[in-house]
């Protein structure tokens, strides 16, 4: 018989990395911080929320075999990669970058007096290097319509933008105050709370950047806050 598990994860409790530029939340061991406990939920192993500073950013870096999906809060984000492509990304556009068999880029805020607020989502992919590749998706009429909606699928998912692995799913919704919505049924779920509040089934009440992980948990029902609405990330992993 399965087991079911709900495991919240408060906004203060993450690790937490400050310098002159970058302020970063992580949920899971990344970089210098380690919890061999913490490392992944199902097939979601990063989900930073960053806050990057005017006139600085992340110069060139590489990585391999990730499926990187970044999803911009507030302000600009400037992607640059050894593959040619480039954009800006902004609220309400999706972005993956497939990093495959190995590609360097670079994200930086160009705004010259505003913070860019972010966050990334990094998947391990289901096929080791493959070419490099780059999606980029502004869905914002599909947010302003309510409800949970498909961004980053492996699943086929026609909305959404498309990454290279077959058992992952992102969800995003720009729920309005009291608008209830049932999670995706899965066997591991990631919820990030971006913006606003929300009650979970079974968890209770969720401020912004709390998140929960969700085990054979079923399809609880969220309902976002009657005063401020929310703004939720929604993974699903199969």
């Amino acid at each position: 018989m399965k087991q079911q598990r709900i495991i919240i994860q408060r906004s203060q409790e993450r690790f937490h990395t400050l310098n002159q530029w970058l302020k970063s939340y992580h949920s899971f061991s990344f970089g210098l911080h380690y919890n061999p406990t913490n490392t992944h939920h199902g097939l979601l192993l990063v989900n930073n929320e960053d806050w990057i500073k005017p006139g600085t950013g992340f110069g060139m870096h590489r990585h391999q075999d990730m499926e990187i999906v970044t999803w911009v809060l507030e302000g600009e984000l400037e992607h640059q990669d050894s593959e040619g492509n480039k954009g800006i990304l902004y609220p309400g556009l999706v972005q993956r970058m497939s990093a495959g068999s190995g590609i360097f880029h670079s994200e930086m805020n160009p705004n010259k007096n505003k913070d860019v607020h972010l966050l990334q989502m990094w998947v391990t992919p289901d096929t080791e290097g493959i070419k490099p590749g780059y999606e980029q998706c502004d869905i914002s009429p599909q947010l302003n319509n309510g409800g949970l909606i498909p961004v980053a699928s492996g699943r086929g998912h026609p909305a959404a933008i498309s990454i290279r692995q077959k058992g992952a799913v992102l969800w995003a919704g720009r729920l309005k105050q009291g608008e209830i919505v049932q999670v995706p049924d899965a066997r591991h779920v990631h919820i990030h709370i971006a913006r606003g509040a929300t009650d979970l089934e079974g968890a209770g009440l969720l401020s912004e950047g709390d998140a929960v992980r969700l085990t054979d948990a079923g399809s609880p029902q969220m309902t976002a806050d009657l005063q401020t609405g929310s703004e939720v990330l929604i993974w699903e992993t199969h």
